[in-house]
């Protein structure tokens, strides 16, 4: 292969993208393709320092993401599903489920590759019962702790056409206005120039 023949680098679609906004439709089957998207968006999610991606964040409009949350010091997981998921990391969760929620609700602060340089508190349970399926077809159904549980959550949102900045607290999206604005004009620049091309 030359030089110019390498895949182009995926493109994080932002805040004001309307593809963030869309409900994701179900994976019916586990595709080569599906398996290829997987590894791509492993890929992207590393280059850009993220510990989760979902597929709408590149354009795709189904119910998967990749994630990434294991700890360095394992013994720190305390949950079934940070011991038995952790370890397959990275790794794809397809249609992801929430089944059931537990545990005290506790405020974070989150960020986004969809929204860059914005941070606000969201407010989320401590523990979920997540439902889901890998890349080898295996489904699984276990409670999930930590920073599993708050990254399946946000991401799963992702898959529901919800951003963070919609649940967040409010004075803090409001601080960061300028910023949110600022990237809805830029995507409907783009837009208008898609449309004109």
């Amino acid at each position: 292969m030359g030089l110019f023949s390498k895949k182009p680098k995926m493109e994080v679609k932002t805040f004001g993208n309307p593809v963030l906004r869309k409900e994701c439709e179900e994976v019916k089957e586990v595709t080569p393709e599906i398996r290829t998207l997987v590894d791509e968006m492993v890929e992207c999610m590393y280059e850009e320092n993220g510990i989760g991606l979902a597929a709408p964040q590149i354009g795709k409009n189904i119910r998967l993401f990749v994630i990434d949350t294991r700890a360095e010091d394992e013994e720190n997981y305390n949950t079934p599903g940070e011991a038995l998921l952790s370890p397959k990391m990275p790794m794809a969760v397809i249609n992801p489920e929430i089944v059931s929620t537990s545990g005290a609700d506790s405020p974070f602060l989150e960020g986004c590759l969809s929204i860059p340089g914005v941070n606000a508190t969201v407010i989320r349970p401590e523990i979920i019962r997540l439902k889901g399926m890998g890349v080898d077809g295996q489904t699984f159904d276990v409670e999930c702790g930590g920073l599993l549980a708050r990254c399946a959550q946000h991401e799963i949102d992702h898959l529901n056409g919800i951003l963070f900045v919609d649940i967040a607290v409010k004075e803090e999206v409001e601080i960061e206005k300028i910023k949110l604005d600022k990237l809805r004009a830029l995507n409907k620049k783009k837009l208008r120039k898609k449309r004109k091309s």
